[in-house]
């Protein structure tokens, strides 16, 4: 059953247990049931539309015919409930797909074009189907990797800047005042503050509070945390911590050390003991756990 019947037999309570899951698994049930919700408060009166025309019907043919205004209430209401589907109809079909990922959570969705992105931990990426064909266009808070088909081309929108593709490979991260681009394949163009940067394979665009920071050539061809490992190159401890917890899902509390120190180094993402001791070895620092918070202290 296509997404259409289902959205129409739910609006009509009719669907079967196997028939509501199909339902609940759709991308936009949650917001398919906010606009249900929100819609009651512009329902009509409860009534029975076949007795309501049978009614007219009958008043227009009977020879003491009554003034319009008798039956002119219940085509409003047939009106306003066509109105309400017709709404519900076209909001479904333009909603923005939409993918999130949570702590520890990875995964790779295929966009409209046959171009894949992978998207990392604590991550969300929106599109939308509809318009795809003449706006290829996709919003991106948190880190992701695209693969792009050949021949297509779009933007990867973020809060802090624009990444203009020309079909090629490439790395968008984005947190907080965290802002990079890695060039794989291809070309890949970078607009912040209005001007343009044009990345060849190898080359990197990075921007930390604010400031342009000179990386080396990336050598590697994928991002290392597509095999589960973040790689850091002379990056400031906090950002090192702040990707720990989204890796582990825990709180990281630092005393003594100093977060703004540069860090080089490598942590695994699926041995929580092994990346701590990489975390903390190269600072002579050391760390306690409980539960899910951890405590690191310079020695």
């Amino acid at each position: 059953m296509n997404r259409e019947e289902l959205i129409s037999k739910w609006l009509d309570k009719n669907l079967n247990d196997q028939e509501l899951q199909a339902f609940k698994n759709l991308e936009d049930y949650d917001d398919l049931v906010k606009l249900n919700t929100n819609l009651q408060a512009f329902k009509a009166d409860n009534y029975n539309t076949s007795e309501e025309l049978e009614n007219v019907l009958s008043t227009i043919k009977s020879k003491n015919q009554q003034p319009k205004t008798h039956w002119f209430k219940p085509f409003m209401r047939i009106a306003a409930i066509l109105a309400v589907c017709f709404s519900l109809f076209y909001y479904t079909t333009t909603l923005d797909t939409t993918i999130s990922t949570e702590f520890a959570q990875k995964t790779t969705i295929e966009l409209p074009d046959a171009s894949h992105v992978s998207l990392n931990v604590k991550s969300h990426l929106a599109f939308n189907k509809k318009d795809w064909k003449h706006d290829r266009e996709v919003e991106l808070h948190g880190e992701a990797f695209f693969k792009v088909a050949k021949g297509s081309s779009f933007k990867v929108k973020t809060t802090s800047g624009i990444v203009t593709v020309y079909g090629t490979q490439f790395n968008v991260k984005q947190r907080d005042s965290y802002f990079e681009v890695i060039c794989y394949e291809g070309l890949v163009g970078v607009t912040y503050n209005t001007q343009e940067t044009k990345l060849k394979p190898g080359n990197s665009f990075l921007i930390i509070d604010g400031k342009v920071i000179a990386k080396e050539k990336e050598n590697r061809t994928m991002p290392s945390w597509l095999n589960n490992t973040s790689t850091f190159k002379s990056l400031p401890y906090k950002l090192v911590i702040a990707e720990f917890e989204r890796q582990y899902n825990v709180d990281v509390t630092l005393l003594g050390i100093d977060s703004e120190q540069l860090f080089t180094g490598s942590f695994a993402h699926d041995n929580m003991a092994l990346a701590l001791k990489s975390i903390t070895l190269p600072l002579h620092a050391r760390y306690s756990k409980s539960n899910n918070s951890i405590t690191i202290k310079s020695e």
